[in-house]
């Protein structure tokens, strides 16, 4: 028999092994900021999955998506450093400079998570009622609107430009250090129009103090059943949502990979998980690796496109 034959037996064994015994400490899932949706995602698994793979599991928060995409990358392909992370993740090469990781070759897809549509949201005092009135409004006011985002490259960012871009309007940007401030001066009437996470919106939703002109998804919403799509109201072909994804290290062993998704799949449909996680504006998908990586590639396709003709960079 070959030696060659031989050395593929072993490290099919050993992969083998690795994964029975897995875990054997402690899982840590790195995330983003504290109440972003990959935190909070993070932190329902991590009540609902210590049983069922029976090691404790630990959340870890990271300001930074490159500092949060290095952490995980450099760690050992074992399964017990896990990535937790949005669309924002994969777009990064494309908004950022020197990027230490590559997206699809340093890291291996394991649950296509969740998804969170964004609004377009006003003040009460624009006078457009749906979309293809703003629209009309916008174009009679050409660079007299303006919209509030966040950072550079977030969902609510790209999806104002895509808006400008399809509609053929010229509603200028404002940019602001967080989704927080911004939401504050569109209240205030400071900002006409925003994009935010269908989650961030909702209190001032219910209160008045803003008005949903439709949501970005390309299907209806469940958060938001009265709301028309973008792509309906005016803009075929419209669509912005926010992906979450769960990730480990590249060359992870796949049975590890695949304990990993189906716990996951396991946790995220329990019907508590779902509704809490419906409250706060996520809804759940829970699809294996090959989705999560059909969904990446497309977005960092279609987005990367975007970002291209637009020269959008984090300055």
């Amino acid at each position: 028999m070959r030696p060659q034959y031989f050395l593929l037996c072993s490290l099919f064994v050993c992969a083998i092994s690795h994964a029975q015994n897995f875990p054997t400490k402690p899982i840590r899932i790195a995330t983003g900021s504290i109440g972003s949706n990959g935190d909070i995602l993070s932190r329902l698994l991590a009540n609902t999955l210590s049983v069922p793979i029976g090691q404790p599991v630990v959340v870890e928060n990271r300001s930074s998506g490159i500092v949060l995409g290095e952490t995980v990358a450099k760690a050992p392909s074992d399964g017990h450093m896990i990535l937790v992370t949005g669309s924002s993740f994969w777009l990064a090469p494309f908004i950022e400079e020197n990027v230490p990781w590559d997206p699809i070759r340093d890291f291996s897809p394991v649950n296509l998570m969740s998804t969170s549509p964004n609004l377009i949201v006003v003040h009460p005092s624009v006078p457009a009622k749906n979309v293809k009135e703003l629209i009309a409004f916008a174009k009679s006011k050409p660079g007299q609107l303006n919209y509030g985002s966040g950072s550079t490259g977030s969902t609510p960012h790209l999806a104002a430009e895509l808006f400008n871009a399809m509609a053929s309007v010229d509603v200028v940007r404002v940019n602001y250090k967080g989704i927080g401030p911004a939401m504050n001066d569109l209240i205030a009437g400071q900002v006409h129009v925003m994009f935010p996470n269908a989650g961030g919106a909702t209190a001032h939703l219910a209160s008045g103090r803003l008005r949903a002109l439709a949501v970005t998804s390309a299907k209806p919403s469940a958060l938001f059943p009265t709301l028309p799509t973008v792509a309906a109201s005016g803009l075929p072909g419209y669509e912005a949502e926010v992906l979450n994804g769960m990730f480990v290290p590249a060359k992870t062993p796949a049975a590890i990979i695949d304990r990993l998704n189906q716990e996951t799949a396991k946790a995220l449909l329990r019907t508590d998980v779902k509704d809490k996680l419906l409250s706060v504006g996520v809804e759940v998908i829970g699809e294996g690796p090959e989705q999560l990586a059909t969904a990446m590639k497309r977005e960092m396709a279609f987005w990367g496109n975007l970002i291209r003709e637009l020269k959008i960079k984090n300055q």
